[in-house]
Formats: structure tokens, sequence, C-alpha cells
């Protein structure tokens, strides 16, 4: 333990700069974890944000829990204002309250599961969406409908009454996949259309030994392919010990699955940029 509270925290490999992000095309930026920037036609959007150097049980300014491997890709003074925060479900390295509670803002609204807008203050948001599966609503610029994967949604071993989603995201013409957190499910086929997915933000770690409620790079790339995404973002690896596998793992498994494809796979380190 007294490793783990001495051990420093690596800086991130690189640094995205989405202040200079034009207001046309689609932009992202993996900032560690499940967090990811995205700007889309010049409408902000920031999934399971992540800005703690430790998750877990907070205690006034004190959080006892597990520690960054890497920092933060960028602190939220580098963003710019976000116009919405999507929220998967209330894990704890998911739905960090610090990070939301210094994300709050009379313009910035936010899209979260079922049951879970009573860990939020929502009179601090613009407005505080809940959703089901197959479940809708209109957030700004977003259409924003939550699906059903595989997971679970208590935050504690009593609260399993909470919900939990991945989401699709459509603003104009684009359409995004948000995974949140899943194990292997065949609802990525149920969301596959006609219309163009441009991106498939999805999780490939923490899966040895919790391969029941995490699916494998293999998986993520299948259900990736299921919902027929043009690219996928990789995330829920290198930021935090959640299981056994080596930290680079998943992302050389996940490239090894797209075999001639690994274009696809647009981003690989934390903190690098993609742009459409």
């Amino acid at each position: 333990m007294s490793k783990e509270c001495t051990r420093d925290v690596t800086p991130a490999p690189y640094h995205p700069h989405p202040k200079s992000w034009p207001d046309t095309g689609l932009h992202a930026a993996w900032l560690g974890h499940s967090t990811v920037l995205l700007k889309i036609d010049g409408f902000t959007i920031l999934t399971d944000p992540v800005f703690s150097p430790r998750i877990g049980l907070n205690f006034g300014p004190v959080t006892i829990g597990i520690k960054r491997l890497i920092q933060v890709a960028a602190p939220v003074k580098d963003l710019p204002r976000i116009d919405l925060i999507v929220l998967s479900h209330a894990h704890m390295d998911h739905f960090d309250m610090p990070s939301l509670r210094h994300l709050e803002n009379g313009r910035t609204q936010v899209v979260t599961a079922a049951h879970t807008a009573d860990l939020l203050r929502p009179k601090r948001y613009e407005h505080v969406h809940e959703l089901r599966w197959r479940e809708s609503t209109q957030a700004g610029a977003a259409r924003v409908t939550a699906f059903e994967v595989a997971h679970w949604g208590a935050r504690m071993r009593s609260d399993v009454y909470r919900g939990y989603n991945g989401y699709v995201i459509e603003i104009g013409s684009r359409r995004i996949v948000f995974g949140g957190d899943t194990a292997y499910t065949n609802c990525f086929k149920q969301i596959r259309s006609t219309k163009p997915l441009h991106l498939a933000i999805m999780p490939i770690g923490a899966y040895d030994p919790w391969i029941r409620v995490h699916c494998n790079p293999e998986q993520a790339w299948d259900m990736a392919n299921d919902a027929g995404a043009e690219y996928v973002l990789p995330v829920h690896h290198q930021t935090f010990t959640l299981s056994r596998e080596a930290k680079l793992e998943p992302i050389e498994r996940l490239l090894d699955a797209a075999g001639a494809a690994t274009d696809r796979v647009c981003l690989q380190s934390i903190g690098q940029e993609f742009h459409i």
C-alpha cells in the first residue's frame, strides 16, 4: 500500500489541443480511461469524465481508492465549455463525483442512466436527462438514444436498481456510439442502421478475470463491426489497474483482431486526437 501511495503517476504521452479544433467536422481526443472529448460541428461532448488522481469513495477532499497510472491528457481548464456530458453508469471509474462537481455549468446538459440523477446536483446544470434502454432525448444539438449493454449499474452493493446504458449520439448526419461498459452482447447488432456510423467508442480492458461483465478486445471489435462502425476508438485501458491483464495487452490484442484494418483503430494512446 505504501508503494502505491508514493508511486508517481506517469504524464500522458500526448496532449490534445481541443480549443483549436474547428467548428465543422468530427473531432475526438482520448483523455484517459473512458473519458473522450468530442466536438461535432461545434457541439462539445464529454463521456464518463474522470479527471481525479484517484477513483473511489470520497470523504470531503480525500478519495480512498485506486490511483491513476497515467495523468489525464488535458485538465478541465484546457477544455472548451462542454455542451453535453454523457454518463454510462454509476461505477466510480465512470461517474467520478469530484470531476462532475468541477464540470457543473448552467449551460451544460447531462444524459445519464435511469436512477442515477440523484448522485448529481441537477440544478447546477442546464438539464439532466435520465434514460432507460430504447429511450431518446434531445440535448442541444444532440439526439441521444440509450441501448442495452451487458453490465450492471450499482455504485454500492445495495443500490442494484441503478441503470446502465450504451448510447447512440446523432448530430446532423454524424452518428457516434458510446459503448460504456459491457461484456459481449448481441445488442450492438440492433443499433445497426442504413445510416453511416462514423465512430464507435468501445471498452477493451478489465476482462481478466471479469469477462462476464467486461468484453475482451476481440469481442469489442466484433461488436463495433456488428454496429457498422467505420472507426473504433478503444477506451477503458491503460489508465487504472482494474484487472490482471498487462497494461498494453488490450490495445495489442485489438490491433491483432483488426488485422489488415488497423487504420480503423483511430486512437491507441492517451492524449491522441482524431479528426474527420
